[in-house]
């Protein structure tokens, strides 16, 4: 068991793992960094559904408004 060419196998293939893992560590931190970076930029990739509100949306908002408009003539005192 003292054959250097053991030791220097073994330390090798260890210093190649570790050099495999931490490689892995540092590409899964700046994808976490790059992730959490557009987070706070807001450019995140957002289907075109959710920016855009649909028809039924706009139609319940403007009756919200009319019943809005309503409530406050009523409250004037204005005669519908």
């Amino acid at each position: 068991m003292t054959d250097p060419n053991l030791y220097l196998t073994l330390a090798t293939t260890a210093l190649a793992g570790l050099a495999m893992l931490t490689f892995a560590a540092l590409t899964g931190w700046r994808g976490w960094l790059q992730l959490k970076t557009q987070e706070l930029h807001g450019h995140g990739d957002l289907p075109l559904q959710q920016t855009m509100p649909n028809a039924s949306a706009r139609i319940e908002i403007a009756d919200l408004k009319e019943r809005i408009r309503k409530l406050e003539a009523i409250a004037a005192g204005v005669d519908l």
